[in-house]
């Protein structure tokens, strides 16, 4: 017997370590390929239908999972901009004058953003999702609690760079436990519920940190969400099992090897042995290298990073429109009422997204003759494209004339719909084409995003005071433009082309 390879049968042993004694289950395409080697003796799921892989969970376990992960993911992005209504009165008591530092104490938070899941990521493959988002949403209450305490400036820059370290936990895994627990098909409406947790968080925040502000102290900001957190932290524990199969067969081996005295009982990735610093040396040089090689990651990445910028630009100077004596001259609380249109921006694109987007791939999969395409996710970003320059133009030149306070709200709306759908989009579109590295080009994108929510609300004052909000927005709307069109267009017409040439895309 030869394979196509060209390989000797007593070759093939050699080449990929088996043992002829007891000999192996490969997995071999027809040309040849070995896709898959598995020892007699791994520790697999027994079959298509084990009731312990969480793909085959129930429903209602399913969604279980999918909607405490989001409460994990929508209570940071809450204090990420919680403080925003806040800031004027911080300013005060910290005895600051500069208006960078007074957005620092706000958008460091999102700096964090950008670290945390480099490591936290790659923790999670070793120790587990659950345990990994649990401790580190502990780190999170504890230093959210410490800013609530800060006396200084700087004691509250760095107690809130530090909680969005651990704040950041559910961005870098959340992702993975939607993949653990739906097929590509299904993935749809669980991506919508939770990529809608972190943009409605920023838009929920300061309703309710304007009323505290308002009628008590900015230090109950903190605290008030330090009770909720703590309240998320105990369902978790009840409710939230592990949805890692690695580790879940881990737990299975372990459990076999207990009971039978057999320690030949093993995992595949117990064989790999691969020990922390190896997946974090990983997990730290992928993710660039994805950035730095892949087109596709990089034009999402850049799409996604000014989509989240915009979002934190417009969450810390809505106050400022909202309660100038020169504009709306609003209250602190009334003020922070607007946000309401944000919400509701991401709630409707959130649920038109979510039906109209696995629709519109089952559609298009169907006319492919049964094979699905990342592709197929694009058309809906063509909706956001347009969706995101237009609610900046009316946003901007409603506000900057003077209209009734709905018109500039019809604006945020509009812009608030086109963000999550591209959010949406894109998320759905980078698990879908990086299936194995999923994870890898998720963390580039979030590196990006980070990193363009922390930088854009430093300039916005500056920006206001020199465009005002009329010819400030409609830059912001051109560069949407000229950022947002091409990416559908380019990934319908070359996405396949550049994946086929990608080590790291499927297909």
């Amino acid at each position: 017997m030869r394979f196509h390879s060209g390989y000797e049968t007593d070759d093939i042993y050699a080449v990929y370590g088996v043992d002829p004694a007891q000999g192996a289950l490969a997995v071999i395409r027809p040309d040849g390929y070995v896709g898959t080697i598995a020892a007699l003796d791994d520790v697999t799921w027994t079959g298509p239908d084990d009731p312990d892989n969480p793909k085959n969970w129930p429903t209602k376990k399913k969604w279980g999972a999918v909607l405490i992960v989001s409460c994990f993911t929508f209570i940071s992005p809450v204090m990420s901009s919680m403080v925003a209504p806040a800031l004027q009165t911080m300013k005060t008591d910290f005895h600051i004058e500069d208006e960078v530092t007074s957005q620092l104490m706000l958008s460091v938070f999102v700096l964090a953003y950008a670290f945390g899941p480099l490591f936290l990521g790659p923790l999670s493959e070793i120790y587990g999702r659950v345990i990994v988002l649990q401790l580190a949403n502990l780190f999170f209450l504890i230093f959210n609690i410490a800013c609530g305490v800060s006396r200084t400036a700087a004691q509250m820059i760095v107690f809130r760079f530090l909680a969005g370290l651990g704040g950041s936990a559910p961005l870098a895994i959340g992702g993975g436990v939607l993949s653990d627990c739906f097929l590509p098909e299904e993935r749809g409406k669980s991506i919508a519920i939770y990529s809608l947790a972190p943009l409605l968080g920023p838009a929920v925040g300061p309703i309710a940190g304007g009323f505290i502000a308002e009628r008590t102290t900015w230090r109950w900001v903190f605290y008030a969400t330090s009770i909720a957190d703590g309240v998320i932290q105990v369902m978790g524990l009840f409710f939230l099992r592990e949805t890692y199969a690695p580790k879940i067969l881990r737990t299975r081996a372990k459990k076999l090897r207990r009971d039978t005295g057999d320690t030949s009982y093993e995992t595949e990735a117990e064989r790999q042995n691969k020990t922390l610093p190896e997946v974090l040396s990983t997990a730290l040089v992928r993710p660039f290298r994805l950035l730095a090689t892949q087109p596709i990651v990089q034009a999402l990445a850049i799409y996604m990073a000014y989509v989240y910028g915009i979002l934190y630009l417009m969450s810390s100077t809505f106050p400022a429109l909202w309660t100038s004596p020169e504009y709306y001259n609003e209250s602190t609380g009334i003020g922070g009422l607007n946000y309401i249109s944000l919400g509701i921006g991401y709630c409707l694109g959130s649920q038109i997204c979510a039906r109209l987007n696995d629709l519109v791939y089952r559609r298009l999969k169907a006319r492919n003759s049964g094979t699905g395409r990342p592709e197929f996710r694009t058309p809906l970003l063509a909706i956001a494209a347009i969706l995101n320059p237009v609610g900046l133009f009316i946003y901007g030149w409603t506000a900057q004339t003077h209209c009734h306070w709905i018109a500039p709200n019809i604006g945020a709306m509009l812009l608030a719909m086109g963000n999550i759908v591209a959010m949406q989009c894109i998320q759905t579109y980078i698990v879908d084409a990086y299936t194995r590295f999923a994870a890898s080009a998720m963390a580039a994108g979030s590196f990006l995003r980070s990193i363009a929510g922390f930088g854009f609300p430093l300039f916005a004052p500056y920006m206001y005071q020199a465009l005002h909000y009329g010819w400030g927005n409609s830059l912001l709307a051109f560069i949407s433009i000229v950022i947002g069109i091409p990416a559908p267009i380019f990934l319908w017409k070359y996405g396949e082309r550049m994946r086929k040439m990608s080590t790291y895309a499927a297909g």
